[in-house]
């Protein structure tokens, strides 16, 4: 198969390991395989991404496009790259990809044009963009179920045309990452830490630790609070970090490697108000760590309602009072949030590889490609 594969940036996320792991994957089994960003490449630290596919021998095209009103030149050069390639499939990442990667596809003459919806945002603009971008793919590759039932309720995208092919994880990445010590960013060793990993956005619901910082890590005790991630609202998460002013709390930047801190955590927190698959989550449950989150979309089919651990470790979005529970429990009870992490680590073990993932999409592109023959 000849697979063209767009995303929006090819910053460290979700989304964008996914398609590197995706991009090698395919490659590894002899298909050909092109990837392009329609943002500028990222470098140093950040390109981790970059430099994977890169040393896999895969072209990495950008169309160097960091701005909305640059638009017009994007699809220009999407166009003018896809041309040149003549895929037999297009698989488009993430919102801004999905619009201009399908329309560039449909009209390059690519035979097969396959989006990739990641998280169930509700915005009316994107919405309505998204959806007239959907009508002209052939299928779209949701992350979750949730996801699909968003794309059909609010895309217009019937569930025959979409499928579900959940986020994978390299466990051996983080259940054999070594521990940090808390030493080295001035804690006691034997901290407790609650971690926050991701964007500094509203969406990420902070606010809510904000709130209950008292409770969540109470003075004079080894409880303390450590965020990664950078974003929007950075700057007023540290000023309010200043304020509180004990060394309780810190906040580091983005990370090139989050699996020591994992592994080290007493607790992954993530009180997030929409997602699609929290990445995040899946790479805690690897590192064999407990999380909280709120019951957000792709929570359910990480962490079932039927299984045992569900209901230690997930709460109603919203319900703060829960998830203040949730965390004493497992800052109380260290023995239970080991038992607990080795189970979430085994549930990522066995249903959530890298492999198995891109297995799925390799089967999709197939099928997709078959009904291109028949007609």
């Amino acid at each position: 198969m000849n697979i063209d594969l767009v995303i929006t940036e090819l910053a460290p996320g979700g989304a964008e390991r996914c398609l590197a792991e995706l991009a090698v994957g395919l490659a590894e089994t002899g298909d050909r395989v092109r990837v392009c960003s329609i943002a500028s490449l990222p470098s140093a630290d950040r390109g981790q991404l970059v430099d994977k596919i890169k040393n896999a021998d895969i072209p990495l095209h950008s169309c160097e496009c960091d701005h909305s009103y640059q638009f017009v030149s994007a699809y220009q050069k999407l166009a003018k790259w896809m041309q040149a390639g003549q895929a037999d499939l297009c698989q488009t990442f993430l919102f801004h990809a999905n619009v201009l990667g399908t329309i560039a596809a449909e009209r390059s003459g690519t035979k097969k044009r396959v989006g990739g919806l990641r998280v169930a945002e509700p915005n009316r603009f994107r919405e309505l963009v998204e959806r007239w971008a959907v009508r002209r793919m052939d299928s779209l590759v949701c992350v979750s179920d949730a996801v699909q039932l968003f794309a059909l309720q609010r895309l217009n995208c019937p569930s025959a045309r979409s499928i579900v092919i959940p986020n994978g994880v390299d466990v051996s990445r983080f259940a054999g990452a070594p521990p940090l010590d808390w030493s080295a960013i001035g804690w006691p060793r034997d901290a407790q830490v609650i971690l926050f990993v991701g964007r500094m956005h509203p969406q990420k619901g902070i606010d809510q630790l904000r709130r209950h910082i008292d409770r969540l890590i109470p003075k004079d005790t080894h409880r303390r609070m450590l965020l990664v991630g950078d974003g929007p609202q950075a700057a007023e998460i540290d000023a309010w970090i200043e304020q509180v002013g004990d060394g309780r709390i810190k906040r580091l930047p983005w990370q090139p490697d989050v699996a020591p801190l994992m592994r080290s955590a007493q607790l992954l927190i993530l009180p997030s108000r929409y997602e699609g698959m929290p990445n995040v989550i899946l790479e805690a449950m690897a590192a064999g760590r407990p999380v909280v989150c709120s019951r957000v979309e792709g929570i359910d089919e990480l962490l079932p309602a039927r299984a045992a651990t569900s209901a230690l470790q997930t709460y109603r979005p919203g319900d703060e009072a829960k998830m203040l529970d949730l965390v004493d429990a497992f800052c109380t009870a260290p023995e239970t949030a080991d038992e607990v992490g080795a189970s979430n680590q085994a549930e990522v073990r066995n249903h959530f590889s890298m492999a198995a993932m891109i297995d799925a999409y390799r089967r999709h592109y197939r099928e997709r490609l078959r009904e291109n023959s028949a007609d």
